[in-house]
């Protein structure tokens, strides 16, 4: 099957501004940039068989080719959870992960970073948070979005910019990092089920590298790990089993996570 391609837009009423940005753009994912020429994305997706990257004054939008549902980078569940634990409530990935202030937290399925939103949180910045995401247009967008969003708690504005982005294949990144380097490796691996409402997370599903888990991925965190790998999962993934995994069973939630120690 031939690759498709990707093509870069304006919003529907471009300005000095959007240019600059569909330039931006190009410059850093080497995609062309097309003349918006009042057309909608369905037109362009078709007329030039791509998925339609639009920048807007706000933010970009990513329209993979057939959808008609953008990505666009917002904390999504990192915000209420954030201010959860503003109030004295826990939060399962750090109840699980055991992770405290000043450490490192490696995240190899980054998407739209909610989870290494509140690692940074809680690490601080005497920690480190590095997000792998495949999918270089996600990438793009998350990593923009992760220094540009305007947050309302300040907390949030905090650790969505401590946060370090890598374009790029997990599995490879891992082998360029030392034994025990990291002290928390987080894999999520819930994109073999649907199970957010969230419109967004939708969208991110048609647009992302999808991988599941392998023995070589699994061997690599563990190796870089000091602490823990933490896996989250669909509740009755076989993950868990396949890899002798320790899962934390929350009743009536459609994810687990579970974790591995050295």
């Amino acid at each position: 099957m031939r690759k498709l391609k990707t093509i870069i837009t304006t919003a529907g009423r471009p300005d000095e501004e959007t240019y600059r940005l569909a330039e931006a753009a190009s410059q850093l994912l080497g995609h062309p940039v097309i003349e918006r020429r009042k057309r909608s994305v369905r037109n362009m997706q078709e007329t030039y068989s791509a998925h339609v990257l639009v920048a807007g004054k706000n933010r970009f939008e990513y329209f993979a080719f057939g959808s008609q549902e953008p990505f666009f980078f917002h904390p999504n569940s990192a915000a209420f959870r954030l201010k959860r634990m503003l109030k004295g409530e826990t939060d399962p990935l750090i109840e699980v992960s055991r992770l405290k202030a000043g450490n490192s937290f490696f995240d190899c399925t980054l998407g739209l970073a909610s989870d290494s939103i509140i690692a940074s949180f809680v690490a601080g910045n005497d920690g480190r948070v590095e997000g792998v995401e495949a999918d270089p247009a996600v990438a793009f967008i998350t990593k923009r979005g992760l220094q540009s969003y305007e947050a309302a708690v300040p907390e949030l504005a905090v650790a969505m910019k401590r946060i370090h982005v890598v374009q790029g294949d997990a599995i490879e990144r891992l082998k360029q990092q030392a034994d025990r380097s990291w002290d928390i490796v987080y894999i999520d691996t819930m994109f073999s089920a649907p199970i957010e409402e969230s419109t967004n997370f939708t969208s991110l599903r048609s647009v992302g590298v999808h991988t599941p888990l392998t023995d070589e991925w699994m061997e690599q965190a563990l190796r870089v790990s000091r602490q823990r790998v933490v896996v989250k999962d669909h509740y009755d993934s076989g993950v868990f089993e396949q890899f002798h995994l320790n899962r934390i069973v929350r009743p009536n939630t459609k994810f687990h996570f579970a974790y591995a120690e050295r």
